[in-house]
């Protein structure tokens, strides 16, 4: 089955009561019992959700996998993560990520005694040089937030599997349409439903996608223990969104290289962060394990001024500056005081992360009106 045919009907099925075509919001907390210890169907909506678990099948067949689990948030589902390790445990992530995941990583789980190495993943040998016996994990984000690196996730899993760790993959910035993780070899996509999955900015969301059974039991353990997962309204808007994420995904592709391209060609920009240009450093990469480049870019401007940066985003027309991406509006974004506050200025710095960076999520509206609206507002 194609992507398109996939996000349309994987997963979801007619109402077996009344035939509708869109899956119900099952707008329960508890389930009706035949029989005292002897209830095989739904009991509890922590536990299940028809709703819910409708847009877990559908979430897995996009990814292809076997199993999805909703969360009611990006951090809630790496949160799920984190709780597979004990203390003594290290993780290895990339040093270009996003500041929430810095955040838990940093601020919570490594007060629960987790060591968490931070660093460069442009040469994916690199990671070698930090795994040990106490090694469980590999944390990539591809393409990264915000400067949009392209890490090469089957040379990652080629080295992980050598050493029995397992690999997550934070899939957020190139959505199921654009990359599948699982076929390269990792172990865990992690998705912040919130963003193109959803696509309206109407919902907060994450979730898990995996296919050992194993892995599984114990994420799904994790999910109804803490609960923290996602409600029926969400699941149902969600489930809605995905319908379009192929029409949506192509048209955000298609303005973000057309941005791209007129941003590289303009004399106040100095630099272009998007993986789909020739003179990113892994290009190739990208071109190799993705089907398109996406609409989440990043750029700055010549002389490096923060007051230039400030103009330019308070200027915009037709951008929004907001936190968030992959709706079908298109956002700016100032990293160092919005998304990316909670890493430190240093720890930013180091990982090229500079406070006059802007990020684009480039919406589905017209080109020619978006760069008409980046004209005006960088003059």
């Amino acid at each position: 089955m194609k992507f398109g045919t996939k996000a349309i009907h994987a997963g979801v099925h007619p109402d077996p009561t009344t035939g509708a075509i869109m899956t119900p919001i099952y707008q329960t907390s508890t389930y009706v019992q035949a029989s005292p210890g002897k209830h095989k169907g739904y009991e509890y909506s922590r536990t299940q959700n028809p709703t819910r678990d409708a847009l877990q099948n559908n979430l897995a067949a996009l990814e292809n996998g076997k199993y999805g689990l909703c969360f009611s948030s990006g951090m809630g589902a790496i949160d799920a993560i984190l709780k597979l390790f004990k203390p003594g445990d290290e993780i290895i992530s990339t040093n270009d990520l996003y500041g929430g995941s810095y955040r838990i990583f940093t601020k919570i789980y490594q007060n629960f005694g987790i060591k968490f190495h931070f660093i460069n993943m442009d040469d994916i040998q690199s990671i070698e040089t930090y795994i040990n016996s106490q090694t469980k994990l590999i944390w990539l984000e591809t393409p990264t937030n915000p400067l949009l690196n392209i890490i090469d996730i089957a040379g990652a899993a080629k080295i992980a599997k050598n050493h029995q760790v397992l690999v997550a993959v934070d899939n957020t910035f190139a959505s199921p349409y654009l990359q599948n993780p699982l076929d390269l070899g990792a172990d865990i996509v992690m998705h912040s439903v919130t963003k193109y999955l959803a696509g309206h900015s109407d919902v907060v969301m994450g979730a898990l996608i995996v296919n050992d059974d194993d892995l599984h039991s114990r994420l799904a353990f994790i999910q109804n223990a803490s609960g923290a997962v996602s409600g029926p309204q969400d699941a149902f808007l969600v489930l809605r969104g995905i319908k379009t994420l192929h029409l949506r995904m192509q048209r955000h592709c298609e303005n973000g290289r057309a941005i791209a391209e007129f941003l590289v060609s303009h004399p106040k920009v100095s630099k272009v962060y998007w993986p789909g240009l020739e003179s990113h450093n892994n290009y190739a990469i990208a071109k190799s394990q993705m089907r398109d480049f996406g609409g989440m870019l990043s750029f700055t401007l010549k002389g490096d001024n923060m007051e230039d940066a400030t103009r330019v985003m308070e200027s915009f027309k037709v951008f929004s500056l907001a936190e968030s991406l992959g709706g079908v509006e298109s956002l700016c974004t100032h990293p160092a005081t919005m998304t990316h506050a909670s890493i430190p200025k240093e720890v930013r710095e180091k990982a090229g992360l500079k406070d006059t960076l802007i990020r684009l999520s480039i919406g589905v509206e017209d080109a020619e009106d978006l760069i008409d609206d980046l004209k005006q507002a960088i003059g």
